[in-house]
């Protein structure tokens, strides 16, 4: 396989959205990655979606690849909120969809090439495309505060990396933070049998959909909230525009993406965590270990004595933790914060890269953190590519009719 117009980075839903997209617009591409691997491996077995149904769908050009088409095709019965396995079993679904454009093994190294750039595969072999798209994900930019830097990983994990809760049944643990994934692991945690206490740097637990009440009021609802159901009363409305947010000053535009994904957690999980310890207001100062028992050192003098540290302190981008994409290009990429800079279809600095998923997120908002966003992000990066595609074939055949 080789000379590709777009080669694919990453198999979870931006990948396989934008695979499907780019394929539509018929463009040669291939999505290289195990379809849905962080979402399979990686989550917490037992999780639910945190998004509600209508955004939980992988977009296709043709809108067919929906969560219902998936559930009704396999005699799944529907429900609310969206349990992990059957999100897993439905990207894998779509991923079948994209026959002659799917291939299950990784990259090794992302390097230019001499026309455009050469991808290296872990078996060995070695593919050419002129446009890459990188849709990796976040599993690279997993978050930890520095006191815990170093401790062995049998004692302290983060939610990104522990597919099996059960394996800490019985033992005390300590979650930290307070946004969906720390609480629903504290409550997942609590169901398997461990004794949960979650450690919070704020003084209150906040939680979405408190007032179902302003989501049913007709005409009056759909101008105060978007179907993505993304931030609070009325930045839900600006979020689900894009490309108005990207015309937004960065400083603006920052505050609007912080606060639409602020730390909160679904209107489920209250009754869930019931009977789980709450520490309000603090935090972590110093950790040490003797023999296989954590001593934790909190803000206001008090000790914790745990078996193990559930991390559920969310991720940072920062591209340059991609590791097999050769230093050179990521030096090359114009970048706020480990953010690529993006234009139109999602370019970066570096011609012909392109970036979808939560690396868009600085340029464009929030609404590229999630599942919801593949509609807009894979309309946005096939239009863009297809149209280069034939301004490039334009000007080819101008320039030949020019020298005839």
């Amino acid at each position: 396989m080789t000379d590709l117009d777009v080669a694919v980075i990453g198999a979870g839903p931006y990948g396989l959205s934008a695979g499907a997209h780019l394929k539509s617009a018929g463009l040669g591409v291939c999505v290289f990655g195990d379809a849905m691997d962080f979402w399979a491996h990686k989550m917490p077995e037992g999780m639910l979606l945190r998004s509600p149904r209508v955004a939980s769908n992988i977009s296709d050009a043709e809108g067919k690849l929906t969560l219902d088409a998936f559930e009704s095709a396999n005699q799944i019965k529907p429900s609310a909120p969206v349990p992990l396995d059957t999100f897993v079993a439905y990207g894998r679904w779509f991923g079948e969809h994209l026959s002659g454009a799917r291939d299950t093994r990784t990259i090794a190294k992302l390097e230019r090439g001499e026309i455009g750039f050469r991808l290296q595969l872990h078996d060995g072999s070695a593919v050419t495309a002129r446009k890459v798209v990188l849709a990796v994900g976040i599993s690279d930019f997993r978050k930890s505060p520095p006191v815990f830097s170093g401790l062995d990983p049998r004692y302290v994990s983060h939610c990104y990396e522990r597919r099996d809760v059960r394996g800490l049944s019985g033992k005390r643990v300590a979650v930290i933070g307070a946004g969906q994934s720390a609480l629903e692991s504290a409550a997942l945690l609590h169901e398997a049998g461990a004794q949960v206490e979650l450690i919070v740097r704020q003084p209150a637990l906040r939680w979405i959909g408190m007032h179902p009440r302003l989501h049913h009021l007709g005409p009056i609802s759909s101008l105060m909230y978007s179907k993505h159901d993304i931030g609070p009363l009325g930045i839900s409305r600006l979020v689900a525009y894009p490309k108005v947010m990207a015309l937004v000053p960065l400083t603006l535009r920052d505050k609007i993406r912080t606060r639409a994904v602020r730390s909160a957690g679904s209107n489920w999980l209250p009754a869930r965590l019931a009977n789980v310890k709450v520490s309000l207001s603090r935090e972590v100062r110093e950790v040490s270990r003797a023999g296989d028992e954590l001593t934790l050192r909190l803000n206001d003098g008090t000790v914790r004595h745990v078996d193990h540290v559930l991390l559920g302190t969310g991720y940072r981008v920062d591209i340059s933790k991609y590791a097999f994409v050769d230093p050179e290009i990521i030096a090359d990429i114009k970048q706020f914060d480990g953010y690529p800079r993006l234009g139109a279809g999602f370019a970066s600095s570096v011609p012909n890269l392109h970036f979808v998923g939560a690396p868009a997120a600085r340029s464009f908002g929030p609404l590229l953190y999630f599942v919801t966003g593949t509609e807009f992000g894979s309309r946005e990066l096939s239009s863009h590519v297809a149209r280069k595609r034939e301004n490039t074939r334009a000007v080819s055949y101008t320039t030949l009719k020019a020298g005839a």
